[in-house]
Formats: C-alpha cells, sequence, structure tokens
C-alpha cells in the first residue's frame, strides 16, 4: 500500500475552541463553516484539530472522560435552533473576552442550553429527529451506554472521580449498574442525546468541508485520562491494583520541554489483555474515530514500541523505566480491521530505532517541527534538507510556541545557525521564511498554526506542557478569518504545488 498521504498537500492547524464566536468558547457553528470557507480560499486540502472528546478538569484535550465520545461544549446553539430545539439562546455578556476561552461562563452555559434541548426534544419538539437518535443510540451503545451512565453519576455526585465512588459502582457491580441505570434514565438520556447532536453536527461540517475540497485531520491521544469511562468500565484493560487505582502511570523523561521530563498521570494499558481479544477496543476507537474525521494524528507513537511507566506517587517523571509496547501485532489487527492506516505517527522526542522501524513497517508519515531544527548540527532530522516524502512537516504544534514567540527565545548560536540555513539575517520576515521552508520541502504535507499565518507573538500560544493553568484558551478574533495573509498563503500553496486538487486522500 502506498503511504498514507499519496500527494504534495497543505493545511492548517487550528482547535475549534479557539474560533470566534458568542458563546464564550469556539464550536460547530457558523464560523467553523466560515473557517472551512477560509481554508478553501486559501487553496488548504486539511483542517487540522486536537482531540474532540468531553473535557474535564483542567480542560485539557488530552485529558478526556471517554476515548469516544465528542465534547458537548462545541455544540452549536444556533444549529441546535435550526433544528427547532430551542430559540436561538442570546450571547454570553458582551464583557466576555474574544481572545480567550471563558470556560468558566461558556461551559453552564452551553450546559443548560443542552437540557432545555432535551426538555423540548422530550416533550415533542423536533419530532423528525427522534428515529435518527434513537438509531444513533443502537449503532454506538457499546461504548455509548457506559459513557452516558457514568455522566449521569458524575453528575449526581459534584463530578467526583469514579474511584472514590462506592465500592458497588466504583467495582461495576452488575445490580449496582442495573440500579443506577434505573435511577438515573433521564441523565443517561440527556448524555446521549448530547452525543448525538455533537456527532450531527460534527458529520454536516465534515460534509461542508468535503464540498469544498477541506478534510479534517483528526488526533487520538495513545492514552486515556484515569477519570474516563473506559477505565471505569473496563478496568481489566489497564495496570490497576485491587482498588482500582494505577499502579503506574504514563508520562515522558527529561526532555525539550521539561528537565524533569512530562508527568501525564494517565494509567497505562495491560496490553497482554488487549491482546488475547485481538485490540478490539482500540479497533473500535480508530473506527469510531474515522467516522468523523478523514485522517488521524496519532499522539506519542513511540509509546506503542516501548512507554514510560511512572510509578504511581512519584511527583515528577524522572525516575521512570521504558517498557515494551504492543508493537507492529497491534497495528497489523488495526489494518486488518479497518481495512488501511489512515495515520500521522507522532514520533517526537526520544525516538530509538526500534520505533523508526515500526513507523517505516506499515508506511506511516513521521512529523517534523522546524523549531526543533536549528540548533546547529546539518544532519538534524528536523532540517528540512534531511527529510523523506512520507513526512509531515509544521512550523510548531499546539504544544510549541508561536513561531514568533519562538525567535525572540533562540539562543546566540540557534539565531546565528538559523541566518545560515536562511541566507541571511531577516527577523521582520522569518515567520514566513519558516512556512516557505516547510511549504517547499519535500514532506508530502505541510501544516502551520494559523497563529502562524498571523504572525501572532507568545500571547497566540496554545499549550505549555508541564504548566498547570493557563492552556487552552486561545481564540481567533473574527476578523482574523478575513486576513489577508491567507491570500499569501494561497499564493505559497499553488507556488509549491500543494493545491486542494492535488490531494486524492479520502476520495477512496
Amino acid at each position: 500500500m502506498p503511504g498514507t498521504i499519496p500527494r504534495r498537500s497543505a493545511g492548517l492547524l487550528l482547535h475549534p475552541t479557539s474560533l470566534p464566536g458568542p458563546y464564550g468558547i469556539g464550536d460547530l457553528g457558523p464560523a467553523a463553516r466560515v473557517w472551512i470557507d477560509t481554508l478553501a480560499r486559501a487553496k488548504q486540502t486539511w483542517w487540522q484539530i486536537l482531540p474532540l472528546g468531553p473535557t474535564g478538569y483542567g480542560d485539557s484535550p488530552y485529558q478526556c472522560y471517554s476515548a469516544f465520545a465528542g465534547n458537548p461544549y462545541l455544540i452549536s446553539p444556533e444549529q441546535l435552533a435550526e433544528d427547532g430545539l430551542l430559540a436561538t439562546p442570546p450571547p454570553l455578556d458582551s464583557d466576555a473576552p474574544v481572545d480567550r476561552v471563558d470556560y468558566d461562563r461558556a461551559i453552564p452555559y452551553k450546559v443548560n442550553i443542552l437540557r432545555e434541548a432535551w426538555a423540548n426534544f422530550q416533550g415533542g419538539r423536533s419530532a423528525h429527529l427522534k428515529s435518527d437518535f434513537e438509531s444513533f443510540r443502537h449503532q454506538h451503545r457499546a461504548w455509548l451506554d457506559d459513557y452516558a451512565l457514568f455522566r449521569a453519576l458524575k453528575d449526581a455526585r459534584s463530578g467526583a472521580p469514579w474511584y472514590d465512588w462506592p465500592t458497588p459502582l466504583r467495582e461495576f457491580q452488575p445490580a449496582a449498574i442495573d440500579e443506577a441505570r434505573r435511577e438515573f434514565a433521564d441523565g443517561i438520556g440527556f448524555h446521549a442525546f448530547s452525543q448525538f447532536l455533537f456527532f450531527r453536527q460534527l458529520r454536516q461540517l465534515r460534509e461542508y468541508g468535503r464540498e469544498r475540497g477541506v478534510k479534517l485531520i483528526g488526533d487520538a491521544p495513545i492514552f486515556v485520562s484515569g477519570d474516563s469511562a473506559d477505565a471505569w468500565a473496563n478496568p481489566q484493560l489497564f495496570l490497576l491494583d485491587e482498588n482500582r487505582r494505577p499502579t503506574v502511570v504514563a508520562g515522558v523523561p527529561p526532555d525539550y520541554f521539561s528537565p524533569t521530563g512530562q508527568l501525564w498521570g494517565n494509567p497505562v494499558y495491560r496490553w497482554d489483555a488487549m491482546e488475547r481479544d485481538g485490540y478490539r477496543w482500540w479497533i473500535d476507537r480508530m473506527r469510531m474515530t474515522l467516522e468523523s474525521v478523514d485522517l488521524v494524528r496519532l499522539d506519542h507513537f513511540r509509546g506503542f514500541a516501548a512507554a514510560w511507566h511512572v510509578p504511581a506517587g512519584d511527583a515528577t517523571a524522572e525516575y521512570g523505566s521504558w517498557v515494551p509496547g504492543p508493537g507492529a501485532a497491534l497495528f497489523e489487527k488495526m489494518r486488518d480491521g479497518l481495512g488501511w492506516l489512515p495515520i500521522i505517527a507522532e514520533d517526537l522526542g526520544v525516538i530509538s530505532p526500534d520505533v523508526d522501524a515500526l513507523r517505516t513497517q506499515f508506511d506511516l508519515p513521521g512529523m517534523r517541527i522546524l523549531h526543533f531544527a536549528f540548533w546547529g548540527d546539518p544532519n538534524d532530522r528536523f532540517l528540512p534538507h534531511n527529510y523523506e516524502r512520507n513526512t509531515v512537516v509544521y512550523t510548531g504544534t499546539h504544544d510549541n510556541d508561536t513561531t514568533m514567540g519562538w525567535y525572540h527565545t533562540l539562543q546566540a548560536h540557534e539565531r546565528a545557525f538559523l541566518q545560515r540555513y536562511l541566507g541571511g539575517d531577516r527577523p521582520e520576515s522569518v515567520v514566513w521564511d519558516l512556512i516557505r521552508l516547510a511549504w517547499s520541502s519535500v514532506a508530502d504535507l505541510a501544516i502551520v498554526p494559523v497563529q502562524d499565518v498571523l504572525e501572532l507573538d507568545t500571547r497566540g500560544r496554545m499549550n505549555l506542557p508541564g504548566r498547570l493553568g493557563g492552556n487552552w484558551l486561545w481564540r481567533m478574533e473574527g476578523r482574523a478569518l478575513h486576513d489577508p495573509a491567507f491570500e499569501r498563503l494561497g499564493d505559497l500553496t499553488d507556488l509549491y504545488s500543494r493545491t486542494a486538487k492535488r490531494s486524492s486522500l479520502g476520495d477512496r
């Protein structure tokens, strides 16, 4: 089978929460369609997003309540009104920030309007949706039943994590679960209906993009949150003790972002248990993801070769150990189950030969980040002249500073090497110089965060790994959707033969 990305193409990275709009958080509504129009005008093939799961404490899309469910806070109130479920609600207060997500107000606001929509639906409003909702619940019952109950139980316990619930519920004892399904039937229905609305709107948005030549790149975190429906309902798949607490947690050793490593805290998989049923959970998860997107960035790909296990209770990730993962066996089963592997391998960090071998065995494109390239070594794998074609190149990702912010923090020797590589000292044009490097490279796919197209400084940064609080907040102002910079990007896309008409992925 040829590579995942068969021809030269390009795209932009922007999470839906960062879209403009009147409800304190970007969503799947009108601004998302304007954004797709902007991508099409800029001759882009791809819109890359972060994970779309339901976020919990800290609002991180990489720590979600489910690996299957969608984020209800991304549901568009305007489209609920179009479906007849409620009148168009008023925007948040006029003093709500336009350049930051206002989670404290946006989340309860969205929950309230979703509950109103659910009440109206139960009262007979929008009867045309009834059969579709019933079909959705039946089709996805394998994960949806447990997820909806999980969320209803969390609601009833003021958000307490499942491992602090009473023993019968914590241990998923059948009698307690059956009783809870009866007692919390309305809450279960509400959360199931919210999932139906989310995936309905996402499907409509994806179809809108496809009509304009724009496809979606999704993101699948390798690990799930400890406080998730997945860990609660499937404890046998994770390394947990008799009290269902993790014995080890996930992270990475000291790296570019942190001298003490990154302690993610997620439970780690019991790969031998997953192997016994043919990795069914992973196949089902990827199949569900690919119902919504055309291509998936598989986060922390090196963890499938070996993952960094940190003893539960450690304060940092410094003293973990590398433990082998499933390797090729998982991807063989996944390919058998899905038919092919539309995957980008996030192969950043400590990459050993076995990780490269696993990626190349399945012909998966790896990632190259220009921000990591200019240490002074001409043989660095992140420098464009060292790329292979089956590669995705980025200026930076959601974990990096913006290119403008990055440039102003370079050390003297890094800046000198960058200037040598670019052929001169051009601080006023360095952002577009890096975009040009990405677009002109041999990499089959080039992606840039929209913050770089708009030449934003560090205030546009999305995430700083290892920092508690202050992440996932950045939003684009409405006028930026019409910025002339997108026409400039379209010209570069034409110049380097990355126009949308040249990409055939997703037309299978």
